[in-house]
């Protein structure tokens, strides 16, 4: 499967379907498509020869304390 071939029909779908996404180049080989529906994120790594996908699914609690998000950054 060519992972390229792939992106702009994957792009296409998401916008006829309404779901904004974001484009985002962290890994030198890849372009990374960002998305989430209620639920889940989901961020899908296109390379030029496959298709990596990272799924993070959650209950979408709401916290308004900002302290946990913090130490997280600051412990990476």
């Amino acid at each position: 499967m060519n992972g390229l071939t792939h992106l702009i029909g994957f792009l296409k779908l998401l916008t006829s379907c309404g779901h904004p996404f974001s484009l985002h180049h962290y890994r030198p080989d890849a372009i990374m498509v960002a998305f989430a529906v209620p639920g889940s994120r989901y961020e899908i790594y296109f390379f030029e020869d496959h298709v990596e996908i990272s799924t993070f699914d959650g209950d979408e609690s709401v916290s308004r304390d900002l302290a946990p998000v913090i130490a997280i950054v600051k412990e990476e």
